[in-house]
């Protein structure tokens, strides 16, 4: 007997390889998976100028950034916008400025995917064969209503399947992982949300995290997960004695096996 509905990942046309370069941008979601990506060893950028919740300010990011990654995350967290009233411009954070100098807006489907699409061409003409991966965070909304939360992740989806829909000249390169489903539908529980009741718990990330391994990382990255895995629970242990010969011994055996896994994987980093 089931007591919960599993979310079907489609399989994808690409398989995540082992320590690829990945640029993730967006809301605190990105910033929780972006964690897992460096956890695992991935040369990994995230967020580089800020988390970024609406698709106008995931497109500053990407105007800004100068990289060439072959995979990039857009994790999209509401279509709310706030714009200085002096200058008409969308910004990307307030600094705490009076609310008053701000009028806040809601940027439509069309709005959406017209933003996205110019990350899209940025991203590409950087590199041709960009993968760019679209989802949506579960982060719920409170000020704006729990309604209204709803509301602005159904506009953000539409616009998100306009451009990777099988109708859509950008659909070879541009994908769907189902964070948000998963969230939703998988872990319909507040156990799995932070002590605010509004974000993903730990766990919950995690397990979004695996079924992205699962679903689309090859059987090389797999492979990698599996030698770096015991590797990098010796490293995060906290020993009784440091000092102790015997931990010693154990972290120098640690870094030899380290060193290999380098050779082994030349853009493996390090986690700090």
């Amino acid at each position: 007997m089931e007591f919960r509905t599993i979310v079907d990942i489609p399989k994808a046309d690409f398989a995540i390889q082992p320590c690829e370069e990945v640029l993730l941008v967006g809301s605190c979601f990105a910033d929780g998976i972006g964690e897992r990506f460096r956890a695992a060893g991935f040369p990994a950028t995230v967020n580089p100028y800020g988390t970024m919740y609406n698709p106008v300010s995931v497109l500053h990011t990407i105007e800004r950034y100068d990289g060439k990654p072959h995979l990039v995350f857009i994790t999209l967290g509401t279509n709310h916008v706030y714009r200085l009233k002096e200058t008409g411009e969308i910004v990307d954070n307030c600094e705490k400025r009076p609310q008053r100098l701000f009028q806040e807006e809601e940027l439509s489907v069309e709005q959406c995917c017209e933003a996205l699409q110019q990350c899209v061409a940025l991203l590409q003409q950087r590199t041709p064969d960009v993968r760019i991966v679209f989802t949506i965070s579960p982060i719920r909304y409170r000020k704006y209503g729990y309604h209204e939360s709803q509301l602005s992740k159904g506009t953000l989806l539409l616009a998100v399947s306009r451009l990777t829909s099988d109708l859509s000249p950008l659909t070879s390169y541009l994908y769907y992982f189902p964070a948000y489903e998963i969230f939703m539908d998988e872990l319909r529980d507040y156990r799995f949300y932070a002590s605010d009741m509004l974000h993903p718990s730990e766990q919950a990330v995690d397990y979004v995290w695996e079924r992205l391994v699962d679903a689309w990382f090859s059987p090389a990255a797999k492979t990698f997960l599996a030698e770096w895995h015991p590797l990098q629970q010796v490293l995060q242990h906290r020993p009784f004695n440091p000092d102790s010969d015997e931990y010693r011994q154990l972290m120098d055996k640690t870094m030899l096996k380290v060193g290999e896994l380098r050779k082994k994987y030349p853009t493996f980093v390090l986690p700090k």
